[in-house]
């Protein structure tokens, strides 16, 4: 049994609605690493739903296909939340006066 299933449409709007109010924490308070967590909590959940599905019984269907749903679910979060996490950082590089790296968004900014 899947033990994080984010599948499930109330969880999944929970899960929605926490990403979008850590952004917004995020942007408010000019701090990327909230992001950075979010971003990290992410990716021990595709990696906990990878050794799940890799230690699931190949002949337990719904076992399979809910890891594999899942796993998709946090493909998606962990692009969201790095893009989410590339924004605020920029923010936050400005308002510190910050010289920023690498201002990895400039190219998606300057086609819109």
């Amino acid at each position: 049994m899947v033990i994080c299933n984010i599948a499930e449409p109330i969880t999944l709007l929970l899960v929605l609605l926490g990403v979008v109010l850590t952004v917004f924490l995020g942007k408010e308070t000019k701090k990327s690493f909230i992001v950075a967590i979010m971003l990290f909590l992410f990716l021990a959940l595709l990696i906990f739903h990878g050794v799940q599905l890799g230690l699931a019984n190949k002949t337990d269907a719904d076992l399979v296909y809910s890891a594999t749903y899942n796993m998709g679910l946090d493909f998606a979060f962990v692009f969201i939340s790095f893009i989410a996490y590339l924004w605020i950082d920029h923010i936050d590089a400005e308002a510190n006066k910050k010289k920023s790296l690498d201002n990895s968004l400039d190219w998606f900014w300057n086609k819109v």
